[in-house]
């Protein structure tokens, strides 16, 4: 696995120098020959292989690849609700054994408690780390201004539009301060809009804290827009294709989709993810009967 990237597009001094302050920080994760495997009575399943990768502190690190080939699985190994079956993942030098503290976890869906107000619900794991209720509440409303919805935090999940909700959700996974924020596809249930306008949202809160990310998308304009570097996996089982280093600089604007770096990176993205073979193997040439009246056509 390379971390530099491909000869498909060349690297500016500005690239490569941003490239090499990220690889002098410190290592937050450590990922090594990473597997499992799903067993039961009939048969076993390998979802990953071999996995391996380091995250380095303050890195937005995105995940891609085919589906079914184990993002999320892998994703839930990182935070500890899932456990490997060969290789080791270490967050600052320690084994994961478990969900900590140190790793906030952001899922697709949203799940706030809904019988309790926004404020409340940042509240509460930091109530459950054995905050007192004062402070708490101090820190949770700290946070919420820091994602624009102070004005909200005596409002019910309810009231709130999916984005904010996501926000809410964002603000309570970093209220305890974590190492690491694991995000599993976390706007791919919103708008173009919305979704949009929470990317800008999250790489803001990410400049703002020291935080690393790992962040798991199906969309490759996202993972583009968002990543420092972007992990692509094999399917079946997952295996590490390879680690594209973003070209694309920072900050990153309106416009930059239709940027050079911009557009060679997804070429590159959409070249390992769905190659063309690929078409004939998923049979999307299809010999149906014709079913419409001759001439009819749509062509």
């Amino acid at each position: 696995m390379s971390d530099a990237l491909p000869s498909y597009l060349e690297q500016s001094e500005a690239v490569r120098a941003r490239f090499r302050r990220l690889h002098a920080r410190d290592v937050i994760l450590s990922v090594r020959d990473l597997g499992k495997t799903f067993r039961s009575r009939e048969r076993e399943t390998e979802a990953l292989r071999g996995i391996s990768f380091d995250a380095h502190r303050r890195e937005f690190l995105c995940v891609v690849g085919a589906s079914g080939c184990g993002k999320s699985t892998l994703l839930r190994i990182l935070a500890g609700l899932d456990e490997q079956t060969g290789g080791d993942v270490l967050l600052s030098g320690k084994p994961v054994r478990g969900p900590g503290a140190d790793r906030g976890m952001v899922f697709q869906g949203y799940t706030l408690f809904p019988w309790l107000t926004v404020k409340r619900n940042v509240m509460f794991g930091l109530e459950m780390n054995g905050h007192g209720k004062n402070e708490a509440e101090r820190e949770a409303l700290q946070w919420l201004d820091l994602i624009g919805l102070g004005k909200f935090a005596n409002a019910y999940p309810h009231q709130l539009s999916g984005g904010m909700k996501q926000r809410v959700a964002i603000a309570r996974a970093l209220a305890n301060q974590p190492r690491i924020l694991l995000m599993d596809e976390p706007f791919g249930a919103l708008d173009a809009q919305t979704r949009a306008r929470m990317q800008t949202y999250l790489i803001e809160i990410w400049r703002k804290i020291d935080i690393t990310i790992v962040f798991i998308t199906h969309d490759l304009d996202e993972a583009v827009l968002l990543a420092d570097r972007i992990l692509v996996l094999k399917p079946h089982p997952g295996e590490v294709q390879e680690m594209i280093e973003v070209p694309v600089p920072r900050p990153r604007g309106p416009g930059l989709h239709l940027s050079p770096e911009f557009l060679a990176t997804k070429a590159r993205l959409e070249e390992l993810i769905h190659p063309a073979s690929d078409a004939e193997d998923d049979g999307l040439t299809l010999d149906l009967p014709r079913l419409v009246q001759v001439g009819d056509d749509v062509d």
